[in-house]
């Protein structure tokens, strides 16, 4: 719904005053179109929070959705005016709870902004806004033959804006690494509505601190990102794609170490467990081999992948796998990978609500992970369902939960927090790629310790004196 300042009630449950509420609609209507200012609290609380379970959300006193940088502008020389907090926000796409709502905020919807600028395949860029989503950047490049690798499991519904803002993976990380791998450049709306440019259009650049790495992963705490310039490569050779059926996790992870002891590159290496391999089957009969106790998903796309498949077959088979089943085309391996990026969905259908982790660890003590998940599991009495991307250490162990007993609820939240502990004592991290947030910020503090969390405070107030972009995230 779309109103007026004059029409507008003020939102329910939250504490600005009617005078407030309406010199904040003021002054947002004064730089904004009507249509672009939503007020009706059934509307704005649509976008009070994203995907995580376990993270408050507040209601916002409005929702803005800007289409132009000058609009981005106003909206934050509007929030420094009244010292109103501002929460970025993408496709909601998040797991962390880093777009949820505060109380009496302004939700800054950067969706509208989804124009891709330019497509430079001599300097092998993209130009884009932050709305733009990830596979439509990815089809649009690849009719010039180049290839934007970042793919989190979301990425027909996640937006540019917020893969940067969390430094987001997927599936090809292990050759081809995060999103902060190819943000060479970008425009930043800063609290107080300067704008500023950092990085380059250069395949190469030095020049000065580099900002642009600071706010990727920052969380819309910072800087609102407004126009990212993106390193693109040349469209790779289809990838072919290998399962390996294993008797135990331990027995994976050590075909893991082997594969990447070896020298090999896969493009993909994803791991599912035997949880995961039935939910998989149960939502979409894929038949997948439900004897397995853990299926791994290798691939490779380069010039020859089917020699490459043979040489990490044969490292599976030394490291007990029971059976090893190379796709012969490029529809057979999309199958397989269709199966892995069902997973999450699969493990939702389980008991009807999830909490996602995410912790890294060495590649070398995967097979701890593992084993110290399972036993979490075990000791709470819980559905733990894990995929993960194998090559590099990322888990995504998947807590399944009826939301509904509370009981349940508290051994789901406890285990989840266990897990990160666990990841933590193997020298791992609390996230990979889905960000801190809400649901993981007492975390961040344990990771990075006291100095390392004085410091990261005192960059937030070089950018954010006021401390209105996106407060009680991180820290």
């Amino acid at each position: 719904m779309i109103m007026s300042r004059s029409e507008a009630p003020t939102p329910q449950g939250t504490a600005v005053t009617g005078n407030l509420h309406d010199r904040l609609l003021d002054r947002l209507l004064a730089g904004l179109p009507a249509e672009a200012v939503l007020t009706d609290p059934d509307v704005t609380a649509s976008y009070a929070n994203d995907m995580a379970s376990f993270c408050e959300a507040g209601a916002p006193a409005v929702v803005v959705l800007p289409r132009t940088v000058e609009q981005v502008q106003h909206v934050m020389r509007t929030a420094t005016e009244l010292r109103v907090p501002v929460v970025p926000q993408g496709a909601r796409t998040g797991l962390s709870g880093g777009a949820n709502a505060a109380d009496d905020c302004i939700v800054l919807s950067l969706t509208k902004m989804d124009r891709i600028l330019e497509i430079n395949p001599v300097d092998r860029i993209a130009v884009v806004e932050p709305g733009v989503v990830n596979a439509t950047l990815s089809r649009a490049v690849n009719e010039h033959g180049l290839y934007y690798p970042p793919d989190p499991s979301s990425w027909e519904m996640c937006t540019i804006g917020g893969n940067i803002g969390t430094a987001s993976g997927g599936l090809c990380c292990v050759k081809y690494g995060v999103t902060a791998e190819y943000v060479l450049g970008l425009d930043v709306v800063l609290a107080d509505g300067r704008l500023m440019s950092t990085g380059r259009r250069t395949a190469k650049g030095v020049a000065g601190y580099d900002l642009t790495r600071l706010f990727v992963g920052s969380e819309g705490s910072l800087g609102i990102v407004v126009r990212a310039v993106l390193a693109l490569k040349p469209q790779p050779p289809q990838q072919l794609v290998l399962a390996a059926e294993f008797p135990s996790a331990s027995a994976a992870c050590d075909a893991v170490c082997r594969i990447m002891e070896g020298g090999h590159v896969p493009s993909l290496l994803e791991l599912m467990d035997r949880t995961t391999v039935k939910a998989v089957n149960d939502l979409a009969q894929m038949g997948l081999p439900e004897t397995t106790e853990a299926l791994l998903l290798a691939a490779f796309d380069t010039p020859d992948p089917a020699a490459d498949l043979a040489a990490v077959g044969a490292l599976c088979e030394a490291a007990g796998a029971t059976q090893v089943v190379p796709a012969d085309d490029a529809a057979e391996s999309e199958l397989l990978l269709q199966a892995r990026r069902l997973s999450l969905t699969a493990l939702e259908a389980v008991k009807g609500t999830t909490m996602i982790d995410d912790v890294c660890v060495p590649r070398s003590r995967l097979a701890e992970l593992f084993a110290g998940m399972e036993g979490i599991a075990e000791k709470h009495d819980l559905t733990i369902g894990v995929v993960a991307h194998a090559g590099d250490g990322n888990t995504h162990p998947t807590v399944c939960f009826d939301a509904a007993d509370p009981d349940e609820s508290r051994r789901a939240r406890e285990s989840f927090d266990e897990i990160m502990a666990l990841g933590l004592e193997l020298g791992g991290t609390i996230t990979g790629e889905h960000g801190v947030g809400i649901l993981k910020k007492e975390w961040l503090a344990r990771e990075i310790g006291p100095v390392g969390l004085e410091m990261q405070r005192a960059v937030k107030a070089v950018f954010d004196p006021l401390g209105i972009l996106n407060p009680g995230k991180l820290f």
